[in-house]
């Protein structure tokens, strides 16, 4: 089976609905794409733009409560309820800081998406992908979609790039923490990654 090449307008997936996860991830990925793409010479000159595009292009099509409540995992039933919407609107922020570090790398790379599967009666699903950099290696990147029972649309809840899954390193990260310290000390710093500027990679910067 022959992988899809992203090829596609961002503009072609404007209409679709979020009743497919492929179609969703490709749409996605077009949008957001071809935007640091467009916007590189801006993004060059304030790194900070990138926050603006994963708000924009990225961040409708992620379910960041659900990812937030995996973080917390268990904790969740321990943190009194002012304290869990606080933690859920700062998680947030962190998290589209986190898809800025991790798709600051893209500099019009060729993006290759593998063959959509049968997904009907499921309500997780996988969408695997592959970035061409010319000479360098492949980047692998999976992202990882869950179906809401309210809404019946599919939305991104994890990003897997090179087998790192970021929700299982943040709820890692964060677990001892939680245990040691409690939701505040988290709360802290996430506060503090977000306000750090966003670097970009040398080959973006060059």
């Amino acid at each position: 089976m022959t992988a899809v090449v992203l090829m596609v307008p961002a503009a072609t997936f404007a209409a679709e609905e979020q009743d497919d996860p492929y179609v969703m991830i490709n749409k996605v990925a077009s949008l957001t794409f071809e935007r640091m793409k467009k916007e590189k010479d801006l993004i060059r000159e304030n790194p900070e733009l990138l926050r603006v595009v994963m708000e924009e292009e990225l961040l409708p099509y992620i379910d960041y409560r659900f990812s937030a409540f995996k973080v917390l995992g268990k904790y969740a039933n321990k943190v009194p309820r002012e304290k869990l919407l606080e933690f859920v609107s700062v998680f947030r922020e962190y998290l589209i800081t986190s898809y800025a570090v991790a798709l600051g790398y893209y500099d019009d790379q060729l993006v290759e998406f593998a063959p959509a599967m049968e997904f009907d009666g499921r309500s997780d699903v996988t969408v695997r992908a592959v970035i061409k950099d010319g000479d360098r290696p492949d980047i692998k990147v999976a992202f990882k979609v869950r179906k809401d029972r309210q809404s019946d649309q599919w939305q991104v809840y994890d990003m897997v790039a090179e087998g790192i899954s970021l929700l299982t390193n943040k709820r890692t990260e964060f677990e001892s923490i939680l245990r040691q310290d409690g939701i505040d000390k988290v709360i802290e710093l996430m506060r503090k990654s977000i306000s750090e500027p966003i670097k970009l990679n040398e080959k973006l910067d060059n």
